[in-house]
């Protein structure tokens, strides 16, 4: 951890999966002072590796800095990393008396309800949680333009504003913590009802004998383009839903945002039949496929 009072904050990373792993990469390339940490140690020495400025911890709580950026899986992965025995909760306990409190940055998507409420429990230890879900996917990642939409104290976003500007090209804080994860939520609702309407069009096209590729050109030169159908038209045209986010994790955003509408009272129809869609994937053991393989759908 950096000396009260140095100019930047040492960072550490725990997570260094398709995402983690360019996200980690990006800091590491700006300069700042990383420490990485994943499961699979591998990963960690391949980056150290590629920028050997990049230091390796054995445990989570080696890479205990004044900011720590987790990108796992969900909540409790994180919880994990945090409070187990060796886990960032210990690192963080050494640091000295005049240092300023760590900050963890959540990137994961999360419940919006339950990352407001272990934000309290933290802060009752002298850590600080700022929710910053991502999107754009991998390829967002390795080409630094994704959209990290942050919820957190106004002091806490002035912290890691500048590290989270160099992972993406639109930040922004949305209010207090648990408001990124909400307008996360709002992204995976768009994106997995704008892939299952795509899907869907694909599909009466095909079945209408349209060539594919041409029906996704028309498409995206008009109101209908869309990232979603730039990125994933590889996957309808070639059939091959390897990679990218999968139907597990698309299931389990958009649970995340039923969840919060109950919690606001707001209905969302469309939501709820989308939730089918990938609930019936899922179910039939195709959850670690691409989420674009909603198109599979009979």
């Amino acid at each position: 951890m950096t000396v009260a009072g140095a100019a930047e904050p040492s960072v550490g990373f725990v997570g260094l999966g398709p995402m983690g792993m360019p996200m980690a990469g990006s800091l590491a390339d700006a300069g700042f002072d990383l420490t990485v940490w994943n499961r699979t140690a591998g990963k960690a020495h391949d980056l150290a590796h590629d920028i050997p400025t990049v230091r390796v911890a054995h445990c989570p709580a080696d890479a205990a800095a004044d900011i720590v950026i987790a990108m796992l899986h969900d909540l409790p992965q994180i919880r994990d990393v945090v409070h187990r025995p060796d886990g960032l909760l210990s690192g963080w306990a050494g640091r000295p008396a005049d240092a300023p409190e760590p900050v963890l940055v959540v990137t994961s998507t999360v419940s919006p309800v339950e990352v407001r409420e272990w934000a309290g429990e933290l802060a009752e230890q002298g850590i600080r949680l700022v929710d910053a879900p991502v999107s754009g996917g991998p390829l967002g990642a390795q080409e630094r333009r994704l959209s990290i939409m942050v919820g957190a104290a106004d002091d806490d976003f002035a912290t890691v504003e500048a590290v989270l500007s160099v992972m993406g090209k639109t930040v922004r804080h949305l209010g207090p913590v648990g408001s990124g994860e909400l307008a996360k939520s709002c992204n995976q609702i768009i994106v997995g009802a704008t892939l299952s309407g795509l899907s869907e069009a694909l599909r009466l096209a095909q079945a209408g004998g349209l060539d594919l590729a041409d029906v996704l050109d028309v498409l995206d030169g008009g109101l209908a383009g869309s990232e979603a159908l730039r990125q994933k038209r590889r996957h309808w045209l070639s059939g091959d839903y390897s990679g990218g986010g999968s139907v597990d994790n698309q299931l389990k955003d958009l649970g995340f945002g039923l969840a919060a509408a109950q919690d606001l009272g707001v209905s969302l129809p469309v939501t709820e039949v989308t939730e089918q869609l990938y609930r019936q994937l899922s179910d039939r053991g195709d959850g670690d496929l691409d989420h674009s393989a909603v198109f599979r759908l009979p």
